[in-house]
């Protein structure tokens, strides 16, 4: 049998206060005020046949399949575009309505190819659905359609296909791409019968359609279908869970024919999403049962000995023969772990004890190092919480918006979506970034103000908005006085009324005329209420932290904390990066980011794990790598993170690696970082396992097992075996006893379990007695540490130079199609949009070295040199070059420094000295790597052809 769909309730819910009451077919009906006729309808059980109408989109009416009538009106309306009133009485069945619903879906028939049984949407087709419930049986028309099914199929998207000989013309894939996505990439051509879906270029892969699927879930019959469902049948099971790419934590209906996953559906559920999807999340799952997946352990005695293929036990009794003999001969402290925000929170959370008590010292490290930890320690000082303040649907009640080093609709596009939508409601937007990001202008949304911050002044950029502010006596008064340490924003506001933190005085350094300073200062403090949403392009700074609490000043002067519409938002750029922070994976903090030397806590985690632990912080990432440069680190244990490729200066680090003894990768391919490792346990995808992931709004969502492991072992299982081979024994059997546990130690985490995620569909931390549903606005009546606390934020240059050798600064981003190192996105069809790094030039620049469009060109700075492809483009200002880093093979980080973040250790990566000339050549790292990926084929040939 094929599936069953998801309810679709025809037209978007409507949730005003004010009722109206309706008679419908002899029952009484309350809605809320604004209430479309059909939906009211269904909501008392009565399913009206619609074919244009969808509850992802604004009614539209014209199939006029849903027509009713109702006392007192003449004809018969469309119940999906009619609102109900009070008193109105409406039949939805009548001899009449049958007839005129036979006619119109006659008409609909004489012009569609009558293949159903042959059809890839059989079964699940809407328009085959209508003709059987208003009782079509002949069609007395011609095939006056006939010409529409000359053209051919477009079948030029990796993803899907779209066959107009099967479109009935509702408008659904216009409407969704439209309203839902905003991209506006389809149109109706022409009119009548000629009328017809058109992406106004020659097929969907050249047109300005991102793949994100909306219009492939809108179409009701096959003319928009997915090529895995033509190719494989119509799934017959769903299982909801939680998307592995971004932090936005997408809800996605997985459907499967036995073990095989047939599509992603996004669900319509999913209080992250609600229906909607990306590329990556939609499509690009097929990474999960690629062919370069690892699923055996592998172990070798030296990295330049070959791989060798093992049992899991002996793979576990290698791993902790070495680790108990570099402890033995170096010491307790000579071995450490990286934690996965790719992983799930049982599964992170389990490597961190493993580390703590299993390992006995806190050299335990994640991810988050090199991204979003200036956001813990800045929102933890100025707010008290270590997390974004609002839930994503907040944004549609703000008026003006700050998206600053952040890009939306590249690196989160579900929300990028939703706030293009709030955009073209009337929002006003305010662009900071040194790149001119699609934001700033795309279909129907138009920033107020695009400030193009220079790379490393964003402080000075943020003092002096603040400035505009406290000079121009726009600061919420009342709010600070009531809210906040009074003392403190005094010291403050003193501090930022100084002429130095004026835009006159800081446009020489940002880039920014003080014009524009001024005028999107006085919008933020005084256009309503104001939010903020930033990423990597604020934290990935040597002041990082200051620029967090910069922003949290800004926020809590003009009032725009604690209600919806405002806040202070990290874009998050893992799918659990949140969870892996909330889950103690840094070295000075247990769960719920509660310090290690704080004796009361490190108690009761000593009574629930039977050992004792170590007062003192561990080793960060950074250090963990100097160490091992010195010879005293040995041994680390990386779950699920590319280090050689996703941190910065990458010959330090592979120096780091080849100085250990013993390094473990626990992952799904072998990544760059297994070219210095001993040991390989083969991971779980997403699909493989369960548990929860955190998204970027505190959201804990669940991850349900949709197929087996392909290693046999989930994550969590893989660690609990090499525990117990190291000794220290950890016993659960599933991992909801593992969530059980993480809520029984942390405050913020002690109403979550299984059972309340199943029932609530996802819950927002903080999750306990007082807030029993979870907390989806943060700091309503107050502050979590009480008053909130202004911090001096004064700007300092970073220590990485231009000059005359390297005269150009490089940033780094993200793109739609690809996925940050690129380890899951460049194994799928993505590669079609993006199948390489390319270094994004100005004309300027570019003609001044005798660049041209496609040029190899060697992008050299103080670390080392690479060599990509140049894209000459006016995104970019003068003296500022941009690039991805999604494929190992461009190696960028080869090329950034060892520059970080003052408090946190966070890397500089969006600031580094550079120069760039024509060249005809690849680096010599680049050219070594290229050598070692054909030794790496040779070697993996060998054992293929040794196990046949």
């Amino acid at each position: 049998m094929p599936l069953d769909r998801e309810p679709d309730f025809g037209t978007p819910a409507r949730t005003s206060v004010t009722t109206v009451t309706l008679t419908i077919d002899g029952a009484s009906v309350t809605v809320p005020a604004g209430t479309s006729v059909m939906a009211a309808a269904m909501h008392a059980g009565t399913q009206i046949p619609k074919l244009c109408a969808t509850d992802m989109v604004e009614a539209f009416g014209s199939c006029r399949l849903c027509l009713v009538e109702i006392e007192g009106r003449r004809g018969t309306p469309a119940s999906c575009t009619t609102p109900a009133e009070n008193g109105m009485v409406v039949r939805t069945q009548t001899p009449r309505l049958s007839t005129l619903r036979r006619g119109v879906m006659e008409l609909y028939i004489s012009d569609h190819p009558l293949d159903c049984l042959t059809c890839s949407a059989n079964g699940d087709c809407e328009l085959q659905d209508m003709a059987g419930v208003v009782g079509l049986r002949d069609v007395r028309y011609g095939q006056d359609g006939e010409k529409h099914r000359t053209v051919a199929k477009d079948e030029s998207n990796p993803y899907f296909t779209f066959d107009s000989s099967k479109c009935i013309v509702c408008s659904r894939c216009v409407r969704a791409c439209e309203e839902v996505q905003g991209t506006f990439a389809l149109t109706i051509d022409a009119r009548g019968l000629a009328s017809k879906v058109s992406t106004g270029t020659a097929d969907f892969l050249t047109s300005e359609c991102v793949s994100c699927g909306a219009c492939v879930q809108a179409c009701p019959t096959a003319t928009l279908n997915e090529k895995t469902v033509i190719e494989m049948g119509t799934p017959t099971k769903a299982t909801v869970t939680t998307c592995a790419y971004c932090g936005v934590g997408c809800s996605f209906r997985a459907e499967t024919q036995g073990d095989q996953v047939i599509r992603m559906v996004p669900d319509k559920a999913g209080k992250a999403n609600e229906g909607h999807s990306c590329v990556k999340g939609r499509f690009a799952w097929g990474y999960a049962t690629h062919k370069d997946r690892i699923t055996k352990p592998m172990i070798r005695a030296k990295i330049t000995d070959p791989w060798r293929e093992v049992s899991w036990e002996e793979a576990f009794a290698y791993a902790a023969s070495e680790f108990k003999r570099i402890q033995a001969q170096y010491g307790r402290d000579s071995i450490g772990g990286i934690t996965s925000s790719r992983c799930t929170n049982e599964e992170t959370f389990l490597v961190q004890k493993l580390i703590r008590a299993g390992f006995g010292n806190n050299n335990v490290d994640t991810c988050a190092r090199v991204c979003h930890s200036p956001t813990g320690y800045g929102l933890k000082t100025t707010f008290g919480t270590s997390a974004g303040t609002q839930d994503f649907r907040s944004v549609e009640k703000a008026d003006v918006v700050l998206v600053i080093g952040a890009n939306p609709t590249d690196g989160h596009p579900v929300f990028g979506s939703r706030l293009k939508k709030r955009l073209r409601q009337g929002a006003k937007l305010i662009v900071a970034d040194p790149r001119r990001i699609d934001l700033v202008r795309t279909p129907h949304v138009e920033a107020s103000y695009h400030l193009p911050v220079m790379p490393g002044t964003n402080v000075a950029l943020l003092n002096a908005l603040a400035h505009v502010i406290v000079t121009e006596g726009l600061v919420k008064e009342d709010y600070v006085r009531e809210r906040c340490d009074w003392q403190d924003f005094e010291v403050w506001a003193r501090f930022i009324a100084q002429d130095i933190n004026s835009p006159e005085a800081t446009e020489a350094k940002t880039g920014v005329p003080a014009a524009d300073v001024r005028a999107a200062a006085r919008l933020y403090a005084t256009g309503g209420n104001g939010a903020i949403f930033y990423g990597l392009g604020v934290t990935e700074h040597s002041q990082g932290s200051t620029t967090v609490m910069a922003m949290a000043n800004l926020a809590m002067a003009t009032g725009n904390i604690g209600r919806d519409g405002v806040g202070v938002n990290p874009l998050r750029g893992q799918n659990n990066v949140q969870g892996s922070c909330d889950m103690g994976s840094f070295p000075h903090e247990f769960s719920g980011y509660r310090h290690v030397s704080d004796d009361a806590t490190r108690e009761m985690f000593e009574n629930l794990w039977g050992v004792e632990l170590s007062a003192e912080p561990g080793l960060r990432i950074p250090n963990m790598l100097d160490e091992a440069v010195g010879g005293r680190f040995k041994g680390l244990y990386i779950q699920g993170e590319d280090i050689a490729q996703s941190d910065p200066n990458t010959k330090h680090v592979t120096s780091g690696l080849r100085n250990m003894e013993c390094v473990i990768i626990q992952d799904l391919f072998l990544n760059e970082t297994a070219k210095y490792a001993h040991v390989f346990f083969p991971g779980s995808s997403f699909l493989e396992k369960d548990g929860t992931f955190t998204n970027a709004e505190r959201r804990i969502s669940r991850v349900r097992k949709v197929t087996p492991s392909l290693s046999g072992l989930a994550d969590w299982e893989i660690t609990l075996r090499f525990a117990e081979a190291l000794g220290y024994e950890m016993t659960y059997d599933h991992p909801s006893q593992i969530m059980d546990e993480i809520a029984h130690l942390t405050p913020t985490f002690t109403g979550v379990s299984y059972a309340r995620l199943d029932e609530l569909g996802s819950i927002q931390w903080p999750c306990n007695q007082s807030a029993p549903e979870g907390t989806p606005i943060m700091h309503v009546d107050r502050f979590v540490r009480g008053k909130g606390k202004f911090m001096v934020t004064e700007y300092v240059p970073t220590d990485e130079k231009t000059g005359p050798r390297f005269p150009l600064l490089l940033t780094t981003g993200r793109i739609l199609s690809q996925y940050n190192v690129g380890v899951q996105t460049s194994r799928s069809h993505n590669n079609v949009w993006h199948s390489e790094d390319r270094l994004e030039i100005h004309p300027f620049d570019a003609e001044e070295r005798g660049i041209r469009d496609g040029d190899l060109v060697a992008l050299q700075s103080r670390s080392g040199d690479v060599s990509l492809r140049a894209l000459i483009t006016d995104r970019v200002q003068p003296g500022v070059v941009y690039t991805t880093f999604h494929h190992a093979k461009s190696g960028v980080n080869v090329i950034t420094t060892d520059y970080s973040d003052w408090a946190t250790n966070c890397p500089e990566y969006k600031v580094t000295a550079v120069q760039v000339q024509r060249t005809n050549r690849y680096s010599d790292w680049q050219n070594e790597d290229r050598e070692n990926a054909d030794l790496l084929r040779m070697i993996e040939g060998s054992m293929s052809h040794a196990a046949e």
